[in-house]
């Protein structure tokens, strides 16, 4: 068993909260994990680890011993990949939101992979805001504002709410010409993240509540979108989601001047004082890719952040 191997296990179980937790995030066996465990505990001479009917937890000699041991593991991993020691290398865990994911996400990790030919990259797509140690995720991309001040945040961008119909629906009812005007309209409306039928704007500085009536219901982005293609009513959705459509002119872009603020765009990562060279390298990487990518305008001008 490999020394440095056991003291990995240590930190994943303490972190995690439980074996299993601890064996879904190195990707291995519970009873793998226990035996280590084990191991490293009949090589100590003492208990590591308190086992409690819910969560285990560190003793206060298995709490020094790991945050020794994540000193000497961040400085061990920046020697074998930095001056020249070695190559960067092993597994990273990204996840991002599915439809930014497969638009920018997706091909930064390809091109991560290019100029890192020993690293292996597992892109996690999901809607939800999935929870970087219960998930063993070492990096999200998160869209708005977020809650948990233990992450570490770096912004890259930002992205708009924007309504959108398509030129068959508003030669048959209109355009609206205010955010009150909606309540006559057939609507679409997205139910992943939101229980209320409402939408709010922006009318003069103040937030406007908008109490909706829809005739369409859905959970799913895509969903929404092919529903507005099809002239099925007025959708509401992230500035990116529906870009390629208004450049197209298969939707249309309304109300722009009454659009809310816009949400940012950030890389997370979990706190802590030391940050794995791997992690690292992505952020910058993924950084320098995003940043780059066009710049999502303001009400007064058209989305084309695609």
């Amino acid at each position: 068993m490999d020394r440095l191997d056991e003291l990995e296990v240590l930190i994943a179980i303490i972190d995690e909260g439980s074996l299993i937790g601890a064996a879904r995030r190195l990707r291995r066996s519970p009873p793998a994990v226990t035996r280590t465990l084990a191991m490293l505990e009949d090589r100590v001479g003492e208990r590591l680890v308190e086992r409690t009917t819910r969560k285990l937890s560190a003793t206060e000699r298995g709490f020094r011993l790991a945050e020794r041991a994540r000193t000497m593991l961040t400085e061990y991993e920046a020697m074998m990949t930095e001056g020249g020691f070695g190559p960067l290398c092993g597994l990273l865990r990204v996840t991002a939101p599915v439809q930014f994911g497969r638009r920018h996400v997706a091909p930064l990790v390809s091109s991560f992979l290019d100029a890192f030919p020993d690293m292996q990259v597992e892109l996690v797509l999901n809607d939800r805001n999935l929870d970087l140690i219960e998930e063993g995720l070492d990096v999200a991309v998160r869209i708005g504002h977020l809650d948990d001040s233990t992450l570490l945040v770096r912004r890259v961008g930002e992205v708009r709410r924007v309504l959108v119909a398509s030129p068959d629906y508003l030669a048959r009812h209109g355009a609206p010409q205010t955010p009150e005007d909606l309540s006559r309209h057939a609507t679409i409306f997205g139910t992943l993240r939101s229980g209320s039928l409402e939408w709010r704007f922006e009318v003069g500085g103040r937030t406007t509540v908008v109490r909706l009536r829809p005739r369409l219901l859905v959970n799913e982005i895509e969903a929404q979108l092919i529903a507005a293609r099809a002239g099925r009513g007025i959708a509401r959705l992230l500035s990116y989601q529906v870009a390629d459509d208004v450049a197209t002119g298969s939707l249309v872009r309304l109300l722009p001047a009454f659009e809310p603020p816009p949400w940012p765009v950030q890389l997370v990562v979990r706190g802590g004082r030391h940050m794995a060279p791997k992690i690292r390298a992505f952020l910058d990487h993924a950084g320098d890719a995003l940043r780059k990518l066009p710049v999502i305008h303001g009400p007064a001008e058209e989305v084309s952040d695609r």
